[in-house]
């Protein structure tokens, strides 16, 4: 396998998270306003609203009048990302997402340990703890502290004092996923990645085991999987009869597992070709994927 096959989706993802901060860029460069605003909340060429749900949800626990505007703008996100999948957003849009994995490979080059145990659940705790929060100050509390709102606003600003903050901040989550947690920032406190996690409950777009039967049990795709969880239940599932996309709403769908498999096992699918006769018999899932790879 070439290393840009190898490479292929982080590569499109590492685009992506370019491209969303390019657009916001464009303006204060170059006079040419694609999108004003910040990932809290934008306008695309003076016509498309885009607000991020959990700062709405935060106005509205702290009692804010939101504009029409605002909830436009937040259905618009929650629609679209309940169709490509909640946590999509983690992987391909947040800025923060360039540094944990920057510090999850430092990890594995320099030989660390795991480090930290922490569980998942910590980020739905913080989650309803922000909101709280805003309800309890009247306040949208969590863009105080939101390493992406201060990160990408540090980007797109570039002014000395949002700059230093966003350094600041992200120096701080790199240092937590590099020496006490592996990926302890994303994986397991992070309010923002839970919120689109639940949403991923119902995201259409899904990444499926589809060709299993041809795992040669490498592991490659647990190596590089951020939440290497969500794998074998669509990888190992088939004697049980689950079928093999992966359902979990904590995959992010980042397309390394994709990347690195040398069987071809994995491809995007739907949530809609989820029968434990897709990974070997060809159906739905088949037709978006080609037919399953063999063993040699």
């Amino acid at each position: 396998m070439t290393w840009l096959a190898s490479h292929k989706w982080l590569l499109a993802r590492r685009l992506s998270q370019v491209a969303v901060v390019a657009v916001f860029l464009t303006g204060p460069l170059f006079g040419l306003w694609i999108a004003k605003g910040t990932l809290a909340s934008s306008l695309t060429f003076g016509i498309l609203p885009l607000t991020d749900p959990l700062m709405v949800a935060q106005g509205l626990a702290a009692g804010h009048l939101m504009t029409p505007t605002a909830l436009i703008g937040a259905a618009i996100v929650l629609a679209f990302y309940a169709l490509v999948g909640g946590r999509a957003y983690c992987s391909w849009v947040c800025p923060v997402n360039v540094v944990t994995d920057l510090a999850a490979w430092l990890r594995k080059r320099l030989g660390m340990e795991k480090g930290l145990t922490l569980q998942r659940s910590t980020r739905f705790w913080l989650l309803g703890g922000i909101v709280l929060a805003s309800a309890a100050t009247g306040t949208i509390a969590w863009e105080l502290a939101n390493p992406v709102t201060i990160l990408h606003r540090g980007l797109v600003t570039g002014s000395i004092l949002t700059l230093g903050s966003a350094v600041l901040v992200t120096s701080a989550v790199f240092l937590f996923d590099l020496g006490l947690a592996e990926r302890g920032w994303c994986t397991h406190l992070c309010p923002v990645g839970a919120f689109y996690g639940l949403l991923g409950r119902v995201a259409v777009v899904r990444v499926s085991a589809i060709g299993r039967a041809a795992c040669d049990d490498c592991m490659d795709c647990f190596a590089v999987c951020p939440e290497r969880h969500v794998i074998a239940p669509a990888l190992r599932g088939e004697a049980k009869g689950v079928g093999p996309v992966i359902m979990s709403a904590d995959c992010t769908n980042c397309g390394r597992c994709i990347d690195v498999c040398s069987k071809t096992v994995f491809r995007f699918a739907t949530r809609f070709q989820n029968t434990p006769s897709d990974a070997t018999s060809g159906g739905l899932g088949a037709d978006l994927a080609g037919p399953p790879a063999k063993v040699a």
